[in-house]
């Protein structure tokens, strides 16, 4: 823990889930300006600040967010803002939010219905009206996180849904659809209409909201026990393809079809929004055997998902294996099986694991999250991150919460930068300081404010390390003591960068205080 976040009248150390920000001050009060000694341009920062920290929030099944269906709007807002503001107070970085659970919206939608999980019934819109997803991007930016969009491409209802609505994809596209022995219904993903119908979901979202990334998850074909270990009843499909004339075997034909739709899907993301990063958690395993320890589902053979190809391909931006398995599970071992992923990611990009809260939700086992967290950043030093399954062990359990705050989270970060989608950075800002005889005012502006998307304020005092805090792009002025609460740790030196949306920082700029 560092001193400084200890003496800092403008810093609130806490505990649990409450948030604390600098508040704006006037010009007015730093009477006396002086002339800032100026460093030539570095553009390299005092130190590494880039991590990845999500947490998904699902909506199927009510299992994170609304707590059950039809609560009033004020209800709905309150418990979200609860959750980001868990996020925020813990430093994670980005949402992924579960806005189509089965083909539905959690949003107002043109192509599908409102989802029961939100009001109650499908189709039903909440009242007095509101957009849920508008509301949780804008509240996600106000409080420095990215948030996600995620999809489940195939599901088309969940046993957990309630009444089938005239608008569902079941009724209103029957060609599309079967039905599994578990009760559930599911898009045939091999089906041309089925990708056209998920592509245009996607693009729509991109074309009206302000989203930082699309995500999908495990579920393209279902789990066999889904079907109670039947075969997936795709038959007239299939028998289409053969009387055509197709050659596949039915395993190869069903993986291309999610393949050419992976493909096609991270294609026409960056022809509308290159810079909004696509993103895929696929389960853990790719196949038994891969690497040799390894036992367990077989994805490739049974979901028919070839998340090694798509990594291979560089077929997204990152890339997210459910590794919910223990540092010490022979068979499933969470370093055994990342450094794997890692030695199929030829186009290295973002690979940042899905890791299970649950497993260090007590006491006992807070450790578990923290030491995967831990092997994750030695493992991955280029592109460190990971993403917790779920939220609720974040905000249900204070020694994991807390273990995190205090531990690994304890500074702000900043979502890695992704070079192939952008590598230029943004313009340096111009930097205006004022002082007085306890605080120095610094303010900021920039000539492409438009090309900002956060900025980061990095400061030293005498023998203690450079330190940092990441502002919102709205900010446009901070305040920091000229010397600790003892007055024996002077400020040295700040530093002001511009980020833009894909993570690139501008120039550093270093300024002498004393």
């Amino acid at each position: 823990m560092k001193f400084i976040s200890l003496i800092f009248l403008f810093f609130i150390l806490v505990t649990g889930c409450k948030s604390s920000k600098p508040t704006s001050t006037n010009n007015q009060e730093f009477a006396l300006s002086f002339q800032e000694e100026l460093i030539p341009w570095n553009p390299k920062t005092p130190y590494n600040i880039e991590e990845f920290r999500g947490a998904w929030v699902a909506t199927v099944a009510n299992i994170n967010w609304p707590s059950k269906p039809g609560l009033s709007v004020n209800e709905q807002q309150k418990e979200a803002l609860m959750l980001l503001d868990c996020l925020k107070e813990n430093n994670f970085n980005a949402v992924v939010f579960q806005v189509r659970p089965q083909a539905d919206a959690m949003y107002a939608s043109p192509l599908e219905p409102w989802s029961s999980y939100l009001t109650g019934k499908q189709g039903e819109a909440p009242e007095p009206f509101y957009d849920p997803l508008s509301f949780w991007i804008q509240a996600a930016h106000e409080r420095g996180l990215e948030l996600h969009a995620w999809l489940n491409p195939y599901r088309a209802h969940h046993t957990s849904g309630g009444e089938i609505s005239e608008q569902s994809v079941i009724k209103t596209n029957p060609e599309l659809v079967v039905r599994l022995e578990n009760g559930m219904y599911w898009m045939d993903p091999s089906l041309q209409g089925t990708q056209d119908r998920t592509l245009a979901v996607v693009l729509d979202l991109l074309k009206r909201y302000d989203i930082d990334g699309i995500h999908f998850d495990d579920y393209f074909y279902p789990y066999d026990s889904y079907n109670n270990g039947k075969d997936f009843p795709d038959i007239k499909s299939w028998e289409k393809y053969t009387e055509k004339g197709g050659l596949l075997s039915k395993a190869d034909w069903r993986r291309q079809g999610v393949n050419t739709f992976i493909k096609k899907a991270y294609t026409e993301i960056k022809k509308v929004k290159p810079y909004v990063k696509f993103g895929i958690s696929p389960f853990g395993i790719w196949r038994p055997g891969y690497p040799e320890s390894i036992k367990g589902y077989d994805q490739y053979e049974l979901l028919y998902a070839d998340a090694k190809l798509w990594l291979n391909e560089g077929w997204i931006d990152y890339f997210a294996p459910q590794l919910y398995w223990k540092i010490n599970r022979i068979d499933q071992s969470f370093p055994v099986l990342l450094g794997w992923w890692q030695s199929q990611n030829s186009k290295q990009r973002h690979l940042w694991p899905g890791i299970s809260a649950y497993t260090g939700a007590n006491e006992q086992n807070a450790d578990e999250t923290l030491n995967q967290i831990m092997i994750t950043r030695g493992m991955l030093p280029k592109s460190k991150g990971t993403i917790h399954w779920s939220i609720a062990p974040l905000v249900k359990n204070d020694t994991l919460s807390k273990s995190l705050q205090f531990g690994p989270y304890y500074n702000q970060s900043l979502v890695p930068s992704s070079p192939w989608l952008d590598n230029i950075p943004p313009l340096k800002p111009e930097v205006h300081l004022n002082k007085n005889q306890n605080n120095v005012f610094i303010s900021w502006e920039h000539s492409e404010k438009f090309d900002v998307f956060r900025w980061v304020l990095y400061y030293q005092y005498k023998d203690i390390d450079w330190q940092h805090t990441i502002l919102d792009r709205k900010d446009t002025s901070f305040v920091l003591p000229l010397a600790t609460k003892s007055n024996d740790k002077v400020l040295l030196k700040i530093g002001l960068t511009a980020v833009d949306r894909t993570g690139n920082q501008s120039e550093f700029f270093e300024i002498k205080i004393n």
